[in-house]
């Protein structure tokens, strides 16, 4: 049975709109980012503007993640003022996502009421109608109805903020990145409205056109010249965090480094040649750092890894084929950034096709009218797991957890469903396609927290590079410094320097970023020295990390059906239910004939128990079962390979998932760096974009950025004593700061624009015994987080106490107040509120975010 797309007329691909919002020159099946057009609706002024809507994102395939070895595959993110008006593409097609069906392949299902809707952000028409006119420059007068002029520039405005939502930005506020940055010098106002109106313009300017080097003056030739300030603010962040002016076109390559952030030039080092590996070597060389890759397999790209395949057999010697080992499917082309890159280098981008036909054990083809009863079943229990989440987060303070298997099975029980053999059966494969998009069983996935990346998946069609995944990893190594064969086994690191040790030498630099896949980090193949800390520990340990397999077979000839990319096939035993259960044909883009089965859940560990010859034999008999019936005889294979992702000593498995007791903040915590000198990327690391290929390329450009911001913070506080116009003895203190004495007392020699931390802390927003707290200055949400700090016992440098520092949510430090006795407190607060105590330094992107945000308030 074909599940399709329900297309508003006239029909239009996501690839095809795509194409016309961005109007570039076509590359061959080329499909990059799409953006919905916005309709124009009345503002409460009766002016009518763009109206705009999230797109609803739909991610399939097999994400992909990087590492120091290599792994698996990851199957698989007031208005300013410009004038004349800004010059990106507008929308010229309309795409509402929310229309297109379910579709068979799809790696994750969204249903009514399972995606949290807090943080998730829409435009709104009456802004874009008032910011019309107040870029325009016309005066607005209540009743009258906006000029064409206003209008089409409104048109613009939303579909600039569009374009910058599918690259990942919220659409009406700064993104935590902006605001660590410091991107203006206080939030809110005029100022910071003007400021996402420009970095929108950009964005789209480069998406537009991402074969050309978008330089500040070219975005400032639509801006008013008022605004220069805020273009090169914006210019220059998104620069540095790969937003724009990234890749692999000529014109990115040409461009000379950046001055380095300090002389000489930081030496950074870089586990793991993955996609995260290769994009922050090379985003970090365009910094002007100097870098040295480590990777232990003799062969870049990690979980992505494309083989060829070629006949050995006398009567087919010509048939060859390029097979997808591991990450094989671009889940979602809207805003990917490897769509980009794809459209750089010509690639071509093959939209994968929604027909998946089902068939029974004995190759009888599945009954439609069952097919749609039961998938409605499967979502109404879905469904009713999302009530009982939502019941359980309401009702219970500190929530639970259990698995999503087990509620699931409850209700199915409960409620009588799948009762008839061929419908559980049904069941059995749609549950089998949950697990492949987990690789993880359902009975070892969080029912709270499962799919809490759903309300950030790339929306638009899933595709296929024609020729493999590989070719993105050709050309992003190409000319990088990598030493293959390099095993690493220790990562050592202090207040001057890493030191990275392989099984055949050592490697000194200032800083390491770390890109090995999950499942080495659980194993505790490299030693950090000194330890991790136990609040990145604890979290390595709760996220999951899931298994996926394949068998690969070159045939002689396409027996199946080439105009369809995927079918599947049904098992009689429900333990049996992910092995096999859906086959990817590549006959249109790798060159051959190649049919490619994916085997799931607790089928992919007993897989690797089995000998490959079992298993192609296993695959052969279910191929005659389905085709056999119809009067195909199903040839032998020329040649089949069987992977074996989770003894892979480099992986250990495919790709996270949120496992019974974890959540999204592991993966933050994941992502947090060590003392600024060890940092961490890859998929497992991306809260917004696990277990995908592009989740892992953005993280390596995410590291770059936040390497590039602390060794400019390095670098400040060496050139400090030499530029400090006192008179005292300079100091570091336990948390790695430097400290001046002056009179006696000990002070920051560094300031965060003139605002010091402790400074704020002497008129805290709450006080008691050693505990003091700041709150988040721009919400009073009760479940915001605050920034607490506590003293302890006496600092070894000059007088006072040693402060350490955590995150707690408001709510909780009345609790904490009101309970007698510091050591009570603590205790309480580690048990019940999972606040952890920690160096400054170690709070991760969240505290720092939080605490510019409170500095930002403290200026105004």
């Amino acid at each position: 049975m074909e599940e399709g797309s329900e297309a508003q007329p006239p029909p239009q691909s996501d690839a095809e709109a795509a194409e016309a919002v961005e109007q570039s020159p076509p590359v061959p099946m080329d499909q990059d980012e799409d953006r919905e057009a916005a309709e124009p609706m009345e503002d409460d002024e009766a002016a009518a503007a763009d109206a705009s809507e999230a797109a609803d994102p739909m991610e399939d395939g097999e994400g992909e993640g990087d590492a120091a070895g290599a792994a698996e595959p990851m199957e698989d993110d007031e208005a300013p003022t410009s004038s004349p008006t800004p010059s990106a593409p507008s929308a010229t097609a309309a795409v509402d996502d929310s229309t297109i069906a379910r579709k068979r392949r799809r790696r994750k299902k969204q249903f009514p009421g399972m995606i949290p809707t807090e943080g998730v952000r829409v435009l709104r028409g009456s802004s874009s109608a008032s910011s019309a006119a107040h870029l325009s420059g016309v005066p607005r007068r209540r009743g009258r109805p906006p000029s064409s002029s206003s209008l089409r520039l409104a048109r613009e405005l939303d579909s600039e903020a569009l374009i910058a939502l599918a690259a990942g930005f919220p659409a009406d506020s700064l993104s935590e990145d902006e605001i660590a940055a410091a991107v203006l010098p206080r939030i809110g106002g005029a100022d910071q409205a003007n400021y996402l109106v420009v970095r929108n313009h950009i964005v789209a300017l480069w998406r537009s056109n991402p074969l050309s080097h978008i330089a500040a003056n070219a975005a400032l030739a639509s801006i008013r010249a008022e605004h220069a300030p805020l273009v090169a603010a914006a210019h220059s962040f998104l620069s540095e965090h790969a937003y724009i002016n990234f890749g692999l076109a000529p014109s990115i390559l040409s461009l000379p480094p950046r001055p380095p952030p300090s002389v000489p030039p930081p030496s950074i080092l870089i586990v793991g040649a993955g996609l995260a590996g290769l994009a922050a070597a090379r985003h970090l060389i365009s910094l002007g750092f100097k870098v040295a890759v480590i990777e232990g397999r003799l062969r870049p790209g990690g979980r992505v890894f494309t083989k060829s395949m070629r006949s050995s057999a006398a009567e087919y010697p010509d048939i060859v084929a390029a097979a997808d080992l591991g990450g094989s499917v671009l889940t979602g082309i809207n805003g990917n950034p490897l769509g980009v890159i794809a459209r750089q280098l010509g690639f071509p981008l093959h939209k994968v096709r929604d027909k998946c036909p089902l068939y029974l054990p004995d190759g009888r083809p599945v009954d439609p009218d069952m097919d749609a009863r039961v998938e409605a079943a499967f979502n109404q229990l879905l469904d009713k797991v999302c009530q009982l989440r939502q019941v359980i987060a309401d009702g219970v303070p500190h929530g639970v957890d259990v698995s999503l298997g087990l509620a699931l099975e409850a209700f199915r029980a409960a409620h009588g469903v799948a009762a008839e053999p061929e419908e559980r059966m049904l069941l059995d494969w749609h549950l089998a396609n949950l697990e492949y998009a987990n690789a993880a069983p359902l009975a070892d996935l969080s029912m709270a927290f499962w799919d809490q990346d759903d309300p950030y998946e790339m929306g638009g069609d899933h595709c296929f590079i024609p020729g493999g995944n590989s070719q993105f990893v050709r050309a992003l190594a190409d000319g990088l410094p990598i030493f293959y064969g390099q095993n690493v086994r220790k990562i050592q690191y202090g207040c001057d320097g890493v030191m990275v040790h392989t099984d055949k030498q050592a490697f000194r630099g200032d800083m390491v970023l770390c890109t090995v896949p999950l499942g080495v980090l659980k194993k505790g193949d490299i030693k950090f020295v000194p330890e991790l800390p136990a609040r990145k520990q604890d979290a390595i340990q709760r996220l999951g990390y899931g298994l996926l397999n394949k068998v690969v077979m070159l045939f002689p000839y396409d027996f199946w059906d080439g105009k369809i990319d995927t079918f599947g096939h049904l098992t009689e035993e429900s333990g049996q239910r992910g092995e096999f259960f859906l086959f990817y044909s590549y006959s249109s883009v790798s060159g051959g004939p190649l049919l490619i089965a994916l085997v799931a859940g607790e089928s992919a560990v007993k897989f690797e128990k089995l000998s490959p010859m079992e298993n192609v034999e296993k695959v052969l008999d279910t191929l005659k079962k389905i085709f056999s019936p119809k009067g195909i005889e199903v040839p032998n294979p020329l040649q089949a390979i069987c992977t074996r992702w989770g003894t892979d000593r480099f992986t250990y498995g495919s790709y996270s998932y949120v496992a019974i007791g974890a959540s999204g903040d592991d993966y933050d915590i994941l992502a947090e760096s060590v003392h600024d000198r060890v940092f961490f990327a890859g998929e497992a690391t991306n809260r917004r974009y696990p277990a995908t290929m592009h989740g892992a390329l953005l993280s390596g450009y995410r590291e770059a950025a936040n390497i590039l911001r602390a060794a400019r913070r390095r670098a400040k506080k060496v050139d400090l004593p030499e530029k400090m116009n006192v008179s005292g003895e300079f100091k570091v203190d336990v948390n790695g700061e430097v400290k001046v004495a002056v009179n006696g007392e000990v002070r920051d020699a560094v300031k965060d624009g003139k605002i010091d931390l402790d400074d704020l802390f002497r008129s805290p927003d709450a006080a008691f015994g050693g505990f003091s707290v700041l709150h988040d200055p721009s919400t009073a949400e009760p479940d915001s987080t605050s920034l607490l700090r506590v003293g302890i016992g006496a600092r070894k440098l000059g007088s006072g106490s040693l402060f350490l520092y955590g995150l707690i949510k408001r709510k909780n430090v009345a609790e904490l107040a009101a309970i007698e006795g510091d050591e009570q407190r603590l205790s309480t607060m580690y048990r019940d509120f999972g606040t952890k105590l920690v160096g400054l330094d170690s709070l991760g992107d969240a505290g720092q975010s939080l605490i510019s945000r409170i500095k930002a308030a403290a200026r105004k």
